[in-house]
């Protein structure tokens, strides 16, 4: 049976699901509305104990988390954790190095940063406000919407009880409960649908004296078709490194089942990182390989009693790094449905639905072409001319032709509008690309047709595809409630 709670009513209270960065997030913004926002959260304090396990990846911030950051107010001490990452260091299988910058700007740089540091930065600022409360061990077990009661379970005693608690927000990630019980309901469509290809965490380690054995401020990647392995620098001067690689197949995670194997097959594709990996082995059998999704359900509301945000309502593959920050953003669009319409969640959560899963569902697709792209494509000497063109288009062009990457990293324009966009990009360097061999040879009397002819003119491209103008300043934040 579950004992029923019944906290004080009040219209401006919200019910969260998951205190991660998607949920820490909402919390602050929630909270400088003066909303009572209580955070109910599976794991224990990880301020408290330990870290054990889950994941550990590092995360990429990018320019539309860092808007948000800068949003709440805890981007300079975000910052102070990040390392800046300015383009991608590919290493070829015979060890040479190749740098690939992100950006034609020295501004346009990712940051590497680890997820629970950052999560605990988060937490600690949603805690600074009266309003919010976070609640450890407390499992969603689902929620009844015809009346409104979320089920828990307390992971410390198995306590079960019910809260009267609407609306709620499903904060929870890729395997939200939340979600769960939306499946029963009528009309809810899901799908999900997995790679091939798994993952494992790996570390590189610092020198001697704590410095780094490769460039700190580049993403490392190590490609070989089936095979990609990548570095994130830590502060402590260690590197993430994550392998990703088939489930199955000749050479796979089925296959690398002893210590000889799995040295080996390092031997044999990444033959530079095995003096820098004394605890491969040891690391690589401490976990089994984790997997990669995507996640894409409708509606991401019941009425108005519950919604999806971040992962719980379109989990993404990593490949773009855009899954954070995709969280991240959601939670800025959210709160200018709230300043449009304030409580009424019968408007709210249908607009915010409306403005973000087309954009969604495009970085869900953008994210599986980049993998594709990292894992095959960026060491064959055709693609790099096709970079080398698409960087000069924009310096060229730098009104109308902003590369593809860069429309995701570090601008605010919606996925859906730089994936089209993108479209058309990538067919006019291809074209440009068909019967040369090096830059010197493009043809830009040819380049100017093309651009002038198959991109729409954009003075201000940023400004027109940003987010509603109550964002787009920090100006525009709204006032912190009295008394908190």
């Amino acid at each position: 049976m579950y004992q029923i709670k019944s906290p004080p009513h009040s219209a401006d209270r919200i019910t969260l699901i998951g205190a991660g960065l998607a949920g820490c997030v909402l919390a602050i913004y929630l909270a400088r509305r003066g909303f009572v926002v209580d955070i109910y959260e599976r794991r224990y304090d990880m301020r408290k104990v330990p870290f054990s396990g889950g994941r550990s990846i590092n995360l990429t911030l990018s320019a539309r988390g860092i808007y948000v950051l800068k949003q709440i107010g805890l981007y300079e001490e975000v910052m102070k954790a990040a390392i800046p990452l300015k383009g991608r260091m590919m290493h070829s299988l015979s060890g040479e190095l190749a740098f690939q910058p992100y950006g034609r700007k020295n501004s346009e740089v990712l940051y590497s940063i680890a997820r629970n540091q950052f999560n605990i930065a988060l937490m600690n600022e949603a805690e600074k406000y009266a309003n919010v409360r976070i609640h450890f061990n407390q499992q969603c077990a689902g929620m009844n919407f015809d009346t409104g009661e979320l089920k828990l379970r307390d992971e410390t005693n198995g306590q079960q009880t019910a809260l009267k608690a609407s609306p709620v927000i499903g904060t929870d990630g890729s395997a939200s409960a939340l979600r769960m019980s939306m499946l029963k309901e009528r009309g809810f469509n899901f799908s999900q649908s997995y790679l091939n290809h798994g993952y494992k965490e790996l570390t590189i380690a610092a020198g001697p004296n704590g410095e780094f054995l490769l460039e700190k401020n580049a993403l490392h990647i190590w490609p070989r078709g089936q095979y990609m392995l990548c570095g994130f620098p830590n502060l402590d001067g260690s590197f993430t490194a994550l392998l990703f690689a088939p489930f199955y197949g000749e050479e796979s995670w089925e296959t690398w089942n002893s210590k000889i194997k799995v040295t080996e097959f390092f031997k044999r594709q990444f033959p530079d990182t095995l003096p820098l990996m004394p605890a491969l082995v040891e690391k690589y059998f401490a976990k089994t390989a984790g997997s990669l999704l995507t996640i894409k359900c409708d509606p991401w509301h019941v009425r108005d009693k519950a919604l999806l945000l971040g992962d719980a309502a379109h989990a993404i593959v990593p490949f773009h790094g855009q899954g954070m920050n995709c969280a991240l953003e959601d939670c800025a669009y959210l709160d200018e449905c709230v300043e449009k319409y304030g409580t009424n969640w019968k408007k709210v959560f249908p607009e915010f639905q409306k403005q973000r899963k087309v954009n969604t569902d495009a970085i869900a697709d953008l994210s599986l072409e980049n993998y594709i792209e990292l894992r095959d494509r960026v060491a064959n000497p055709k693609f790099l001319l096709k970079k080398k063109v698409e960087l000069a288009l924009s310096e060229r062009y730098p009104n109308d032709f902003i590369p593809n990457y860069s429309m995701l990293a570090f601008h605010r324009i919606p996925y859906s509008e730089a994936r089209d966009r993108g479209i058309i990009q990538t067919r006019i360097v291809d074209e440009l690309c068909e019967e040369i061999e090096a830059l010197e040879e493009v043809s830009w009397e040819k380049a100017d047709f093309l651009v002038s002819r198959k991109l729409l003119k954009t003075a201000d491209f940023t400004e027109p595809y940003s987010l509603p103008a109550v964002l787009r300043s920090p100006a525009a934040a709204v006032p912190f409630p009295a008394g908190v």
